[in-house]
């Protein structure tokens, strides 16, 4: 039954998809034969071949933030009847994360699912990557400039309007306000900045007095935080675009006992902790597992573009079976009466897996 409706969930998304006018034609046009170009093997309706791989590529691997992503990559992986792999860095380099891409490309993989630690030097692995005929989606971070499909994220513009709009209206729309920011990463910047913008125009009463440099380091945050609130003692809220900040944050606001809210972007178990403990205000959090499930799900369609025909003529010009150029996975708001419901563990134990560990592991089905 399980497997029956997950085929009906994936029938319905194709559907929604078409609805959308998604752009697609019925391949990416004849390739030169010395070029090595991949072809996935003919899918039989919406299940694949077990011979098709599929790679889920981040930087920095071991926070927590990716695991629920991959858990919905492999389990729409298993519906599909494909292999998924789990692979990324180990440190927060984006020469790094392009070795371990084209690694991951020299394995020649049905698709690619990438968040890319920048824009720029990813700009020609994934063109190369698609010359050989790698399906690539990003997500969570882009690459807008390489000509990848498909990107899927969560609307960070709503999430750092959202973010302002809750924090001022718990202050009264009144008081001081700082940022912890993460420059060069993207999705990060436009959450931080859209903060900024919300407050300085829609809240006057509220300054915005620093916005410090904490490259998601605890300690660089309760650094900040503290002389922040030193030259400030009214400081009444500080966000920040990602958990790992958060952490600092919340100690500096325990030692204050000023009230001080944090709000932050993306959840662990440190953070969860704090949530239900009131260290932390509230953490606003994209809902990972739908990134990795509609991930897997436009890889898949994407690298076979025979199931369908769209009425378009990019088919004869040789472009992209589908064109997704933004996919919003939506968001959750987590506070101390929802944090039960994010802990990474209890999410894969309820998945059927005996920890987390097994959770990241490879699905490779029978033949």
């Amino acid at each position: 039954m399980k497997k029956y409706l997950g085929k009906v969930l994936l029938i319905v998304l194709s559907i929604a998809l078409v609805g959308l006018s998604l752009a697609a034609c019925k391949g990416e046009g004849k390739k030169d034969e010395a070029a090595a170009v991949v072809s996935a093997p003919a899918a039989k309706g919406l299940y694949g071949s077990p011979d098709e791989s599929y790679y889920m590529c981040v930087f920095v691997s071991g926070v927590e933030y990716w695991f629920p992503v991959y858990a919905g990559f492999k389990e729409a992986g298993k519906l599909l009847g494909v292999q998924t792999y789990y692979e990324g860095t180990t440190e927060y380099e984006a020469q790094a994360q392009v070795e371990v891409f084209d690694s991951i490309l020299a394995k020649n993989p049905t698709g690619i699912y990438l968040s890319p630690i920048n824009a720029d030097p990813f700009v020609e692995p994934i063109k190369r990557a698609m010359e050989q005929g790698v399906v690539i989606a990003t997500l969570a971070s882009d690459s807008p400039q390489s000509g990848r499909p498909i990107y899927i994220t969560s609307d960070n513009v709503n999430a750092g309007t959202f973010a302002a709009r809750q924090m001022a209206k718990d202050m009264g729309g009144k008081g001081k306000v700082m940022t912890l920011t993460n420059p060069g990463q993207t999705n990060h910047d436009v959450r931080t900045n859209t903060f900024v913008a919300v407050i300085k125009k829609e809240f006057p009463g509220i300054q915005v007095v620093a916005q410090e440099v904490s490259k998601q380091d605890p300690e660089a945050s309760y650094k900040a935080v503290m002389t922040v609130a030193q030259k400030h003692p009214d400081l009444g809220g500080v966000f920040m675009p990602e958990a790992n900040s958060g952490m600092g944050a919340a100690r500096a606001a325990v030692e204050l006992n000023s009230g001080l809210r944090v709000l932050c972007c993306d959840v662990n178990a440190t953070i969860l902790d704090m949530i239900k403990a009131g260290q932390i205000w509230g953490a606003i959090n994209p809902n990972q597992s739908n990134q990795g499930y509609l991930g897997m799900i436009t890889l898949f369609l994407a690298a076979h573009p025979e199931l369908t025909t769209f009425m378009s003529p990019d088919e004869d010009q040789g472009k992209s079976a589908i064109q997704i150029p933004f996919l919003d996975n939506s968001l959750n708001i987590v506070q101390a009466d929802t944090a039960d419901y994010f802990y990474t563990d209890k999410y894969a134990v309820k998945l059927g897996y005996k920890d987390i560990a097994d959770m990241l592991s490879p699905y490779i089905p029978a033949k």
